[in-house]
């Protein structure tokens, strides 16, 4: 990476701090992984700006406060098993595996999931990618320690939280234009606490019909 970039990953890392983020592992997966390699050259020069960006299909890498702050609410340990909906870029993927977590990602667009699937192949064997509708989630892998939502979502999808494993966590954005941050603790097979975390906006999750 040229000092320009580093520099300004530098400057990123610290306005996070400035703005709450405390959990020393997430500011440090954000100093082992490139933004600017998720996205495409011509915007390198906006890459490490606390700001979303467009990437294909119309969907945008998110804001890194918005991936820091979901990070963070996880509470990654290192071994365990995420779920993500919502593969996009693929960069809040290859943070949560910095920290050492065993990620399995799904994405509904077909041009987006093989573009990812094959960048995600050359830099981190440890994340695995999967192409279909992110309402069911990944149901062979569960249950999962944690799951994280990248998109916007109607609802609290029921098939997420029964891949949830009991004491395992999921934050997700719940809303039609603003989206609540949520996170959702399970304790038993049928019981969950919720706590909201602020407003925030993602662009939707939707529904797949496309098959590969």
């Amino acid at each position: 990476m040229n000092y320009l970039l580093q520099g300004a990953k530098h400057k990123l890392i610290s306005g996070l701090r400035e703005k709450g983020i405390f959990d020393e592992n997430v500011l440090s997966a954000f100093e082992k992984v490139d933004r600017h390699k998720f996205i495409e050259s011509c915007l390198w020069r906006k890459a490490y700006e606390d700001r979303p960006l467009k990437i294909k299909c119309g969907q945008t890498i998110s804001q890194p406060f918005t991936v820091a702050f979901q990070t963070q609410l996880l509470q990654i340990q290192k071994g365990d098993k995420v779920l993500e909906i919502g593969t996009g870029s693929g960069y809040q993927a290859a943070i949560l595996s910095a920290m050492g977590a065993k990620v399995y990602s799904v994405e509904r667009f077909e041009e987006l999931f093989i573009d990812t699937s094959k960048f995600l192949e050359e830099i981190d064997h440890k994340i695995f990618t999967f192409f279909g509708d992110g309402f069911n989630g990944i149901p062979q892998f569960a249950p999962y320690d944690k799951i994280i939502v990248t998109c916007g979502a109607p609802n609290i999808p029921l098939p997420l939280l029964e891949q949830l494993k009991i004491t395992g966590m999921m934050v997700i954005p719940v809303g039609e234009n603003t989206q609540k941050m949520i996170r959702v603790l399970k304790t038993s097979k049928n019981d969950f606490i919720e706590e909201m975390f602020g407003n925030f906006i993602f662009v939707p999750m939707l529904k797949n019909t496309e098959t590969i």
